[in-house]
């Protein structure tokens, strides 16, 4: 089953929906929220709900007691409650929202191609009443993805593919609007996350996610790994590359927990 979902196809189900836009430059998505949101969607909050606080990097990993009250506010109630997150359009933030939920033993979610964009585009309705919280009874369990370390990260560069997601005068080191250090970590292959969408922020046909994957040397045998500036992006990452019928790792602390260590190497330029 392929991770995303189209409006129409949505509109056929009744999954759980959790809406989770974002914007990593502020203000927070929940005042987007209430001026419009899919009928019956909860709103999620990245911040709070799907990262920790920050330290090392700006978006650990939440804990489990903090994931199950989310499920438990959305009302689920199984590992296999059907879930389909979404954000404003590129599902940037919805990606974080996929793989954290699978990470915490979620099987049966999925992201709105194209997010509230998409359903407006199609006709759909929007709402602003925000529903009441449900009565669900699922307890999250980490450990459901794959996940690396720094020490982790650093192998699968040096052995594998080791993707980095971010804009490419971030990964050569030119400028750096987040974090204090500006690099990659060496041995790293820029992949912009940017490139997995199209201009209304769909993504692209499985076909092309996975040809732009194996120009850049992914293939289903060769072990592959994500990171970004603090994970979010890396999950878009991981999800193309799903969509695209490849398996991967998410480096969860990316750049920004690399760099906290000032032992770790930093490279800059298009190119190690």
């Amino acid at each position: 089953m392929s991770p995303l979902i189209t409006v129409d196809e949505l509109r056929a189900l009744s999954p759980v929906l959790a809406d989770v836009t974002w914007n990593l430059a502020g203000p927070p998505g929940k005042e987007a929220y209430d001026a419009g949101h899919l009928p019956g969607a909860y709103f999620v909050d990245l911040e709070t709900e799907l990262a920790g606080p920050p330290g090392p990097g700006r978006h650990p990993l939440p804990d489990a007691t903090t994931v199950t009250g989310t499920f438990q506010r959305l009302g689920i109630t199984s590992a296999d409650t059907p879930v389909v997150v979404y954000d404003a359009a590129n599902s940037m933030s919805a990606a974080r929202a996929w793989w954290i939920f699978r990470y915490f033993g979620l099987t049966d979610v999925r992201v709105l191609d194209g997010g509230l964009a998409a359903w407006k585009a199609a006709g759909g309705e929007v709402a602003v009443e925000a529903p009441a919280d449900g009565a669900g009874t699922f307890t999250a369990t980490p450990g459901q993805l794959p996940v690396l370390d720094a020490d982790g990260a650093a192998e699968v560069a040096a052995k594998g593919i080791l993707l980095d997601a971010r804009a490419p005068e971030r990964f050569a080191g030119e400028v750096e609007p987040m974090d204090p250090v500006a690099g990659h970590i060496p041995g790293a292959t820029n992949a912009p996350t940017t490139a997995n969408v199209d201009e209304t922020g769909r993504f692209l046909p499985a076909a092309d996610l996975r040809t732009r994957f194996e120009k850049l040397g992914v293939t289903p045998d060769a072990e592959t790994a994500v990171y970004c500036g603090s994970g979010v992006t890396a999950a878009h990452e991981a999800l193309a590359l799903e969509s695209a019928g490849l398996p991967s790792k998410v480096y969860i602390g990316s750049w920004s927990e690399w760099i906290t260590d000032p032992t770790r190497p930093v490279a800059t330029g298009s190119r190690d």
